[in-house]
């Protein structure tokens, strides 16, 4: 049951630290096999402290799930930076979208915070909300619909509705690949990269203007 009690925000550094801390145990011994107090003491503060900033210990694995997932959005906004911005012809879509895959099945598909958040959703799933309450695992899909949105104010792709192209992008790419593969973590397999373009391929197909 989690807390109704006003939490303090406490100091960065102490936040930080019982963070890091719940992470670590929650992912070696389990959410319920680790205690308030185990976190403290990793973390180096009072137990009073972990529940003054976060109330109870379900609330913390929330704030830990939202910590990491706060990251990989950080993330892919970077690869939609560094991909995605400045272009202004057509010829340029496909090498740009294929390179923006590829970035995020290699840089984030890969990462250690992306594998922690999926075995943390995944092992831990009875003491989270449903996804459709918990914003932060909407956000990459809907920072990649914004850019593809801007894109379609450019003229370069038609993009009635932003979200809808967002889903259809993934699944044309990621989707097909761990439907075919089991993953789409491109530094590991190399039959990645031919899905992906030939799903970048698929999605021009169906968004350039006409």
């Amino acid at each position: 049951m989690q807390t109704t009690k006003t939490l303090r925000e406490g100091s960065p550094h102490k936040r930080a630290a019982i963070l890091a801390a719940a992470r670590e145990l929650f992912l070696t011994d389990g959410f319920d096999r680790s205690s308030i107090g185990a976190i403290a003491a990793k973390a180096g503060v009072s137990t009073r402290t972990v529940y003054d900033y976060f109330g109870d210990k379900q609330t913390l694995l929330r704030a830990v799930v939202e910590a990491i997932g706060q990251s990989l959005v950080t993330a892919v906004q970077h690869t939609l930076d560094a991909t995605l911005t400045g272009l202004t012809r057509p010829d340029e879509l496909e090498d740009a979208l294929v390179a923006f895959a590829m970035r995020i099945a290699t840089d984030m598909l890969d990462s250690a915070e992306y594998a922690t958040l999926q075995r943390l959703v995944v092992t831990e799933s009875g003491h989270l909300p449903d996804r459709a309450d918990q914003p932060i695992s909407y956000a990459p899909d809907d920072a990649l619909g914004e850019r593809l949105a801007a894109l379609g104010r450019a003229g370069l792709l038609s993009v009635p509705d932003a979200r809808l192209a967002a889903d259809h992008f993934i699944a044309l790419t990621f989707g097909v690949a761990l439907s075919r593969l089991g993953s789409a973590n491109a530094a590991e397999d190399t039959r990645v990269r031919p899905l992906i373009e030939e799903g970048v391929r698929a999605f021009l197909r169906a968004y350039r203007p006409t």
